[in-house]
């Protein structure tokens, strides 16, 4: 990840003025992590030719939601998890209340990232509706509703692919649009974009519920075998571990087709999508 934008991340954490929900926030924004979808906003804008740094406010206004949306996840009343990024989780680390007061500064801090930056104010109007709406009751926070009712049941592969598509599509989809829309992308090229944002995310769920039994905790930076213990249905549970790894490839082929349609250099972007292989 590039050193200035973390730099420009950690800066704007600068707006708190209690020390407490200031320590809180950086905690867990700072405890590492792939940064995958600040990177993937950066990655989009810049095979189409804008200056990284014109991502930066988007980049970290999405990542301080997906920072959110882990502090929260991992609280008693949701998944109750003790360990995020190899640390010990926001609330066990500090209290509940601090915990979920650092998520909302996060989730509220975010839109003030979002609009700050020297891009035209219609560019920068699209990214608050691109992240509003990847983040809120019709996508990420949808999903997680999804997967809390969908404990202790068995889902049918269409029901599963919906959760994951909410719950972690939305937000790699939005990471793409953003930098799909700071970059100033055709119509044709935010379509085959979007397509493998899609098809990435899926993907990436997928990874992580092979994960979730093959590695460690140590290995992970979180607690293993969650969904198991929370009796929640997995690629893993659905197909069997070999069907799920079969299910991960095809949605790595797919990703990869559609950024072989798109009519820029996606190096970058292919590249990334290596992590599904």
């Amino acid at each position: 990840m590039l050193p200035g934008f973390t730099q420009y991340m950690d800066n704007a954490l600068t707006a708190s003025h209690d020390d407490r929900l200031k320590t809180a926030m950086a905690y867990s924004l700072d405890a590492g992590g792939k940064r995958l979808r600040p990177l993937l906003v950066l990655a989009t804008a810049v095979v189409l030719g804008a200056d990284p740094a014109s991502a930066y406010p988007a980049a970290s206004a999405i990542e301080f939601i997906h920072t959110y949306s882990l502090i929260h996840d991992d609280l008693p009343a949701m998944d109750n998890a003790q360990l995020r990024r190899g640390k010990l989780t926001s609330h066990v680390q500090f209290d509940e209340p601090t915990a979920i007061l650092a998520g909302d500064a996060l989730l509220t801090d975010a839109f003030s990232c979002a609009v700050a930056g020297d891009l035209p104010a219609a560019v920068r109007a699209e990214n608050v509706r691109i992240l509003a709406q990847a983040a809120g009751s019709s996508g990420m926070v949808a999903g997680q509703m999804m997967d809390m009712e969908g404990s202790h049941k068995e889902l049918t592969a269409t029901e599963l692919a919906t959760l994951h598509r909410h719950k972690t599509g939305a937000l790699l989809r939005a990471a793409v649009a953003l930098g799909a829309n700071v970059g100033g992308a055709s119509p044709a090229d935010r379509m085959h974009l979007d397509n493998f944002a899609s098809a990435f995310g899926l993907g990436f769920q997928i990874k992580d519920d092979i994960e979730d039994v093959t590695e460690t905790a140590a290995e992970l930076g979180k607690s293993n075998n969650q969904d198991a213990a929370n009796a929640k249905t997995t690629y893993v549970s659905l197909y069997g571990l070999t069907g799920a790894k079969e299910q991960l490839h095809q949605q790595y082929e797919r990703a990869q087709a559609e950024l072989n349609q798109t009519s820029v250099d996606v190096t970058v972007l292919a590249a990334i999508a290596d992590y599904l292989a």
